[in-house]
């Protein structure tokens, strides 16, 4: 009994809710970067790190000591290269919460699908040209960032719209982001691949660009030919038909659909556990 008593001390208790905090500190961290290509720069400091304390252990002493310098000017390179997901972080904790919203299901998808197919329709058969990124787990706020808001439900109509040619909004590429449409006229890198036929035009290169450093979805509509390509992890897809394309989409989104579910209630298990929102949740 004395043991337990001593253990259950005033500082023991402090020392508990400090580890604690800590630990709730990197959840949320994880959740921040979650989807986003932070999460292989992190993978890349684990290796730095394991490289570092097998060189110690081993004693390969230059090792070690290029592994030092890395490490000590780590601090200023993850300042600059995770800046767009510390602005991220810095914004939700401004609002208050870190809980995601969490996504649409099945039904909202195909939703979403039956409005793209009705402007892929309308554009590839007048050789109307767009581009189209739909967002999956890897964030796009750099390039949501070039864009102009617009926060908007996805319709066939506004899509179309938005790409009749000498429009203000025609250039560049619609992001969809949680079933939203978030911007347009946004700015996507441009794939410096050879591979990329050279017939195909900046759409299409700005289409395998994203997809190269995203799993974004991006839906490339060609000016010229009426052509409808998909680009998904570094593959360029051309000339689909409508069977197709909506085969491909239903397979992408309804398997983010099922991932972002599974997340979300992990994100619920932790809100009841923390008591945030009073204790309860508002619709």
């Amino acid at each position: 009994m004395q043991t337990i008593a001593s253990l259950l001390t005033w500082r023991s208790l402090v020392s508990l809710v400090d580890i604690l905090a800590i630990w709730f500190l990197i959840y949320e961290m994880l959740l921040l970067v979650r989807g986003t290509r932070a999460v292989q720069l992190f993978r890349g400091i684990v290796i730095i790190l394991v490289v570092k304390l097998i060189s110690w252990y081993v004693g390969l002493s230059t090792v070690s000591w290029v592994m030092d310098q890395i490490i000590n000017w780590g601090v200023i390179a993850i300042v600059i290269i995770f800046q767009p997901e510390i602005r991220r972080g810095l914004e939700h904790l401004g609002r208050g919460t870190f809980i995601a919203r969490s996504r649409s299901g099945n039904e909202e998808a195909e939703n979403l699908i039956q409005q793209l197919d009705q402007a892929i329709q309308y554009m590839s058969k007048r050789r109307i040209g767009a581009l189209i990124t739909i967002q999956m787990e890897t964030g796009l706020e750099e390039y949501i960032e070039t864009g102009i808001p617009l926060d908007a439900e996805v319709t066939g109509a506004l899509l179309i719209n938005t790409f009749i040619p000498n429009t203000p909004l025609h250039d560049g590429a619609v992001i969809i982001k949680d079933n939203r449409l978030a911007v347009a006229a946004a700015y996507l890198p441009l794939s410096d691949s050879k591979l990329i036929p050279k017939d195909l035009g900046t759409r299409h290169r700005a289409a395998v660009g994203i997809s190269e450093v995203t799993d974004a979805l991006t839906i490339v509509i060609s000016e010229e030919t009426g052509e409808v390509s998909l680009t998904k992890d570094n593959e360029l897809m051309r000339n689909m038909s409508q069977k197709d394309y909506l085969k491909f989409m239903r397979s992408q989104l309804y398997k983010a659909n099922t991932q972002s579910n599974n997340s979300n209630r992990w994100n619920l298990l932790l809100e009841r556990l923390f008591g945030r929102g009073g204790g309860s949740r508002e619709k």
